[in-house]
């Protein structure tokens, strides 16, 4: 089945911050149909980017929200036009966030197992590539689906 569609995949986006990102991904997330309070994941957003640097290497970013008012576990990747500030672990800007929503009952398991894979699929070079040069949302979908359903 798969944690994304093509409708998942935010190409060619044009925000000013980290935050307005979020607020994109949240309501994104009810445009598919995951939660019908995006004001509510927007917040599970910003309590995560309270703990610490959710931006990865490279100009990615993991952010993840976890709340009740999710209803099933999405990937939504956003692809911004520029590169904004966003703590991370190189200190670079980030221009693209693979977004990670999870209901709050997946907490300590899909939560994990996506949070994980996701990682893995950042430290490959190819992947990373390829979602960077692609403005397919279909393969960038694909592609996310084939690492994230590995067993």
């Amino acid at each position: 089945m798969g944690f994304l569609s093509n409708k998942n995949v935010m190409l060619e986006q044009h925000e000013e911050s980290r935050l307005d990102v979020l607020r994109a991904v949240a309501n994104k997330a009810a445009e598919l149909g995951v939660t019908e309070d995006p004001d509510a994941v927007y917040q599970a957003f910003l309590d995560r980017e309270d703990m610490g640097a959710t931006g990865m290497t490279e100009g990615f970013a993991i952010p993840h929200a976890k709340s009740p008012a999710i209803t099933a576990a999405t990937v939504v990747v956003f692809k911004n036009d520029k590169a904004l500030e966003w703590p991370s672990f190189d200190e670079q800007p980030v221009d693209i966030a693979i977004a990670l929503l999870v209901p709050d009952g997946e907490a300590g398991t899909t939560h994990i197992k996506l949070l994980s894979k996701t990682a893995v699929l950042l430290m490959d070079d190819a992947f990373k590539e390829m979602v960077r040069s692609s403005n397919d949302a279909d393969q960038i979908a694909a592609a996310i689906n084939e690492k994230l359903e590995e067993e």
